[in-house]
């Protein structure tokens, strides 16, 4: 699989070396879309983007040049509306793993718009793009004091009536306080609702996950008995769940792509091969080539129980506003302040 490069001028003027990818991923580290709306589609009108590495601080530059598909991650896509004519326009493809969960009691989300609001957002935009591009993630499921299984379901139930017919996945996972130490501080600081003492008690335990699972699979069912065909998945969860027809999700996912963009026929070749086609090869014969697999194609700079394949992401931590208490791309609330020079 060819990484593709290409030159690009600054606005600056300055020539350098940038990334090429075909597949853009926006973002696993912010929220794009509630957010940075204007930014990126002044991002995309200039041509590339700035990208700082976490880890080394270091920056370099991603071109949209052979962008054909964005995949936006956010939990209100309502400011990125607007510009959707726009992206039609640049021929370049977008679908939305669109989190739509319902701790408001819990304030766990603080600056999220009402569920009631986040509905209407995720109906209208499954009207207008189509619901096989609007994929519902609960995420993460959480056991909140004193709430039973039950009542997890329920929320989820509740959720799932509001939007009904209006998209063909549920993914989810459950919350991972021990695999990362800031989400168990920032659960712990920034809410009412966990302490020192049963902020371990928010991760399911074995018998509960079992519980959760099969009461999804229950709804599942029944939704299907009544025309809704909704299928489960699991985002970066290891647990193998296929007895009860759920399997790992990929995110950034060719096969959504190749039929909710099957008319793209460059795009198609590059899901297939891992390249896309030179300029003037439109008829080349594609015989010597060798089709790629799915670990072929796996992101392995992802968790290793993620099913994604290989993208670009553009985001950065410690930029996201809706300063939920399980985030992980966050450090603290002060730490997105002090980023955003606030």
């Amino acid at each position: 699989m060819k990484k593709i490069k290409v030159p690009i001028t600054l606005e600056d003027g300055t020539k350098v070396e940038a990334m090429a990818p075909v597949i853009v991923s926006a973002s696993r580290a912010t929220d794009i879309p509630a957010f940075y709306s204007k930014w990126m589609i002044e991002r995309l009108k200039a041509g590339y983007v700035v990208w700082t590495n976490p880890f080394n601080r270091k920056n370099s530059y991603v071109s949209f040049n052979k962008c054909k598909v964005i995949v936006f991650w956010t939990k209100n896509p309502r400011p990125l509306m607007p510009y959707l004519d726009e992206l039609d326009r640049r021929g370049i493809h977008y679908y939305f793993q669109y989190t739509l969960n319902d701790y408001e009691q819990e304030n766990l989300e603080p600056n999220v718009p009402s569920l009631e609001d986040r509905v209407k957002t995720f109906i209208e935009l499954s009207k207008r793009i189509g619901k096989e591009r609007v994929v519902w993630r609960f995420d993460p499921i959480i056991m909140i004091p004193g709430m039973t299984v039950r009542q997890v379901l329920q929320r989820i139930w509740n959720v799932g009536n509001k939007i009904k017919g209006n998209t063909e996945k549920l993914v989810f996972s459950f919350v991972d306080v021990n695999g990362y130490r800031k989400v168990k501080r920032n659960m712990v600081n920034a809410t009412q609702v966990f302490d020192d003492i049963n902020i371990e008690r928010a991760e399911p335990e074995t018998t509960e996950v079992e519980e959760i699972v099969e009461g999804l699979a229950k709804m599942r069912d029944y939704w299907k008995s009544e025309g809704w065909n909704i299928e489960l998945a699991t985002c970066a969860e290891g647990v193998d769940l296929s007895k009860y027809g759920i399997l790992h999700n990929r995110c950034v996912d060719a096969e959504l792509m190749k039929k909710a963009f099957a008319g793209d026929k460059d795009l198609i070749h590059y899901l297939k091969y891992g390249e896309m086609k030179s300029e003037g090869d439109l008829f080349a014969d594609d015989v010597n080539l060798k089709e790629l697999t799915d670990e072929d194609w796996k992101d392995k700079g992802q968790r290793k129980a993620c099913g994604c394949m290989k993208s670009k992401d553009i985001g950065r931590y410690n930029t996201c506003r809706h300063f939920c208490a399980y985030c992980y791309a966050n450090d603290s609330m002060e730490a997105v302040l002090k980023n955003l020079g606030e």
